[in-house]
């Protein structure tokens, strides 16, 4: 039988079911079939979207570059972000992958006028008064590891808070850390690939 869950994965837990270095795991927080897994990474300090599940099928097409599909993250970066610093991430940035250069691809990158409806982080980012920390939002349809974060600290704002909002047409909306969603096969698909 194949299932399907979608899960806000809390800050400070890792991406996956086994426990490691006293650190949370994904079986603190949710409990599935043996058998079902995390389609991809979200690093140990991000928050957000994770879909988890036993169909090969769905892994393949979510993990391989050639099925490009679209990532959106809610990033809250450190400093007043400039509108050339949000050309740039547009534009594409050099960053560094395994040692080596990398261009990232062009993508979607805007300022939130008004901060997004997040929920607390336990414990919150670091609070400055005199330097402003405002979220923006960034769409991608590649993912290197920890590229957001590299992204942002090579125009200059690093990243305080990562939330991944969306993957394709699968959203957070109506999900709190720690709360998980099971859907049926179809619903999956359609949301991702229509």
């Amino acid at each position: 039988m194949l299932y399907y869950y979608v899960i806000y994965k809390p800050y400070q837990v890792l991406t996956q079911f086994s426990k490691e270095a006293n650190k949370a795991c994904l079986a603190d927080y949710f409990a599935v079939p043996k058998d079902v897994y995390p389609v991809g990474r979200l690093d140990y300090d991000s928050e957000g979207l994770l879909i988890l599940t036993n169909d090969k099928t769905l892994n393949h097409r979510l993990l391989n570059p050639r099925f490009a599909h679209e990532r959106e993250y809610w990033v809250q970066v450190d400093g007043a972000i400039t509108p050339a610093a949000i050309t740039q991430l547009q534009q594409g940035v050099t960053i560094n992958i395994d040692g080596k250069p990398y261009n990232t691809q062009r993508c979607k990158a805007a300022l939130f006028e008004t901060p997004p409806p997040v929920p607390e982080r336990n414990p919150p980012i670091r609070f400055r008064k005199e330097i402003p920390a405002p979220w923006i939002q960034l769409m991608l349809k590649e993912g290197k590891n920890r590229q957001v974060r590299k992204m942002t600290a090579a125009v200059g704002f690093p990243t305080l808070r990562l939330i991944r909002y969306r993957i394709a047409g699968l959203t957070l909306d109506g999900l709190q850390p720690g709360d998980m969603l099971q859907l049926e096969r179809e619903a999956v698909y359609n949301a991702l690939f229509k």
